[in-house]
């Protein structure tokens, strides 16, 4: 069976190149290996699917760090307000949370995928799930899909949209780089982006933090030289093995980067109380302390930063908790506060891809046109998603990404397969 567009990979980026080829007129094949299409979707934003973004623009791109700046030309066709319509022209209501996270207004990710596979029902979409793809033959004219089984289907564009080797339960295990490369492309190396930071230091092996949150800090990553190369003020998280929670996962492509060049260990740097200065934290403990002097330090400082945090920086600082206030020197106090300020200790390393929520590299964007999404080694050949090497950070980009490389590779490819026909 011939079909003008064949869409492998049932993903955010897949069912939006779906879409956008058979609404631009081109009878369109989706293919995945997969039982259910949306795997990706469906778990997105805790299984609410954190759809797109409302900040502007410039600021969304600012929030994928990977090659964001690729997307410029792919956003002047369809950006993220684009989508907030696209999904409200479905009837699929959405709102927005902090930081301009959009998610739909019954908080089911299930209403989001609902809508997609509606969508391409209506615009009769053939699909096909548990359908591995064993390779593709390129043509002069058009190419041939291989199907595990041998079966083999024509067509005149393909649009490539496995995703990358993160979150492999899904389905994303890297199928489409050989395929990639097969057509001449390069593939970056791969990586982990928004994972999970792993840490051999004493207190972490020791789990003398495990399970706390810290709310709102400033999380930096730190060069050889101690000098931070990123900081995020955000929640982060204490665990068995390192530190997770958002501030971490925003930060940790760059600790990853940093090990890749061959570093033992990246300092990470805490500030607990980012919105004030040290010599302000000090002049006001003094001024407590000279108020308060038969008090214990722990109960005057109580409050600063959660208890446990408090106690273990007390501990770093060697000051016994029932010390009295006036027993407590000015350098006790300027140590301490350097401590809430700027608690540092190493990471050596990051949990695996398969555990990372994206994929860092991938698909060289070097090599493809930023405007159709097409490569420019092959035609009729289309890349969309995380497949592509660009990444963002969580908060609805990545879904972003995906989803207008999807809209532009579908677009163009029904073109190139409409053209080819005529």
């Amino acid at each position: 069976m011939n079909y003008d567009v064949v869409v492998i990979g049932g993903g955010p980026s897949g069912l939006m190149a779906a879409i956008s080829a058979a609404e631009h007129g081109a009878e369109t094949l989706l293919i995945d290996k997969g039982k259910k299409l949306g795997n990706k979707l469906a778990i997105s934003g805790g299984g609410r699917c954190n759809v797109t973004n409302r900040l502007p623009q410039d600021e969304v791109i600012k929030h994928i760090p990977g090659n964001g700046k690729f997307l410029y030309s792919a956003f002047s066709i369809f950006d993220n307000y684009d989508i907030i319509d696209f999904f409200e022209n479905l009837g699929v209501k959405l709102k927005e949370e902090d930081h301009g996270r959009m998610f739909p207004v019954s908080n089911s990710a299930k209403s989001v995928v609902q809508a997609l596979l509606n969508r391409l029902d209506a615009l009769h979409v053939r699909v096909r799930t548990e359908t591995p793809v064993k390779a593709i033959h390129y043509g002069e004219q058009t190419h041939e899909i291989i199907l595990k089984d041998g079966e083999k289907i024509g067509t005149g564009a393909v649009i490539v949209a496995v995703g990358g080797k993160a979150v492999p339960h899904t389905g994303s295990t890297g199928d489409g780089y050989a395929w990639a490369k097969k057509a001449g492309h390069t593939i970056t190396t791969l990586y982990p982006t928004e994972v999970p930071l792993l840490s051999s230091a004493d207190f972490i092996k020791q789990k003398q933090l495990q399970g706390l949150a810290l709310r709102d800090v400033a999380v930096s990553v730190l060069n050889e030289k101690e000098k931070a190369i990123v900081t995020h003020q955000m929640d982060m998280l204490f665990t068995h093995f390192g530190i997770s929670g958002p501030a971490v996962l925003r930060c940790s492509q760059y600790v990853v980067k940093e090990l890749m060049k061959g570093r033992k260990g990246v300092g990470i740097h805490i500030d607990a109380i980012p919105d004030k200065k040290a010599h302000v934290l000090i002049d006001e403990l003094s001024q407590t302390i000279k108020e308060q002097p038969k008090k214990a330090f722990r109960n005057l400082v109580k409050g600063i930063v959660p208890e446990r945090y408090l106690d273990f920086l007390m501990e770093q600082a060697s000051i016994v908790p029932d010390t009295k206030a006036a027993n407590i020197s000015r350098e006790n106090v300027e140590q301490f506060v350097s401590l809430i300020k700027g608690f540092t200790f190493p990471v050596n390393g990051s949990q695996p891809i398969e555990k990372a929520f994206v994929t860092g590299g991938g698909v060289s964007v070097k090599e493809v046109v930023p405007t159709t999404m097409q490569s420019k080694f092959m035609h009729g050949l289309y890349f969309c998603g995380e497949i592509l090497d660009i990444h963002g950070y969580t908060g609805g980009y990545n879904i972003t990404s995906a989803m207008v490389t999807g809209r532009v590779a579908g677009m163009h490819a029904a073109w190139e397969a409409a053209s080819a026909a005529n």
